[in-house]
């Protein structure tokens, strides 16, 4: 998965390029599809700035065996992301999860 994979997966459930962020809640990794998008005059990234982001969010997704996962649960959810409201899809990391989850002490 790329970033521009990633883009067009929003671009066909929505019609627009959202902002994603990467979230930890109370140990677990979440993606989260922001409300705000890159087609909005008060969007604060380019769009050269906002597919670097979404590189680097894919290149996650990818080394968490989780773009599939991704995938899939944005084609089918009936979810979609409004003011204050993030579609927020937990990524199943199994048995890996030490490798990249470090508790806090």
């Amino acid at each position: 998965m790329t970033g521009r994979d990633l883009r067009q997966i929003l671009l066909n459930k929505w019609g627009r390029s959202y902002d994603i962020q990467v979230r930890r809640i109370q140990g677990k990794i979440f993606v989260q599809i922001m409300w705000k998008y890159l087609e909005q005059a008060s969007f604060p990234l380019k769009e050269a700035d906002y597919m670097a982001h979404l590189d680097m969010i894919a290149s996650y997704i990818q080394a968490w065996g989780g773009a599939a996962q991704v995938q899939e649960y944005i084609e089918q959810t009936k979810e979609r992301p409004r003011l204050g409201k993030a579609v927020s899809i937990l990524i199943d990391l199994g048995d890996r999860a030490s490798e990249w989850i470090i508790e806090d002490s």
